[in-house]
């Protein structure tokens, strides 16, 4: 991201509103310190944040100002990936809640993954006899090192509703995505829009409100460059139900990490990190899963 970019303000992007009056935190981003992890997943955190700002009406927390559309656009085409372990982390432990949600669905046919990295979800889905399976995503890396069978299920580029026929998904998913996207509740209609009646839209995000987030408050890797907001229980309900969605539920989640990627999320100096992680790595203890509750949430809404 170049240093000199420009800034656009911006309403609540969930209910609209212009109140600005709790300021969380004024911006604390060094450009010269932005390289092409910036705007990758699972980076080690540079705990640097846009203007934050509190929503009165919805409990949002959103950067205002923030860089336009088409300096986030190419940032995220440019950016590196080297999170492959973890993806497929991750991936298995958003997959556990797919039998219960695979049970209220109309049958398991059409699934889309939005922001799908390099497609370690598309292989659980095929996993769990979802067909028609397909995914979107912004950045060239990942699915450049997604697997051989899998590259050719994913579309390189923003998602558009347009792209897909109304009412022909049974799901549609989003994994550490929201948070990233200029405008979240324009995709929440639009993932509302290709559902089949039945359908769900099942969505991961971090929980601002959450314990972790809390204990460690601005040393959170919460607080990151890429993210545009962060919600809370109540802000990310009241967004899928304003999109049009119905008994919508928010689950904690239990994440499971081997610790040298607990490890890049602490609020450690970066130069430790360096050393610690390929000691770590090197003797074998670095490659131990935990389960950790990272203050991460589970939300599902249904047509």
């Amino acid at each position: 991201m170049k240093n000199k970019i420009k800034m656009v303000r911006r309403a609540c992007p969930v209910c609209d509103s212009k109140n600005e009056s709790c300021v969380f935190a004024e911006e604390n981003i060094d450009r010269s310190q932005l390289d092409d992890f910036a705007f990758a997943s699972r980076k080690m955190p540079e705990y640097m944040h846009y203007r934050l700002v509190v929503c009165p009406g919805c409990d949002l927390l959103y950067a205002n100002p923030l860089p336009t559309l088409k300096t986030l656009s190419e940032a995220y085409h440019e950016a590196a990936f080297d999170s492959a372990e973890e993806a497929g982390y991750a991936a298995r432990t958003y997959a556990s809640f797919l039998n219960g949600i695979g049970a209220n669905l109309p049958d398991r046919v059409g699934a889309l993954d939005i922001g799908t990295g390099d497609g370690a979800f598309l292989e659980q889905l095929i996993g769990k006899e979802f067909a028609k399976v397909k995914g979107v995503e912004p950045s060239k890396a990942p699915i450049q090192a997604a697997k051989k069978e899998i590259r050719p299920l994913i579309i390189h580029g923003l998602f558009k509703p347009k792209a897909f026929k109304k009412n022909s998904l049974s799901l549609v998913t989003c994994f550490q995505t929201l948070e990233h996207l200029y405008e979240p509740k324009e995709m929440c209609r639009g993932a509302f829009q290709i559902l089949k009646t039945g359908g769900a839209f099942f969505v991961v995000s971090h929980n601002r409100r959450s314990l972790s987030a809390t204990v460690l408050g601005r040393k959170s890797p919460i607080f990151d460059v890429e993210h545009l907001q962060l919600f809370s229980s109540q802000s990310a309900k009241r967004m899928f139900e304003e999109a049009g969605f119905k008994k919508v539920e928010v689950k904690s989640i239990l994440n499971l990490y081997p610790v040298h990627y607990w490890l890049k999320l602490l609020p450690f100096p970066r130069a430790m990190k360096k050393v610690l992680i390929p000691l770590l790595k090197a003797i074998g203890i670095g490659y131990l899963p935990i389960p950790l509750p990272a203050g991460n949430m589970a939300v599902i809404g249904y047509k």
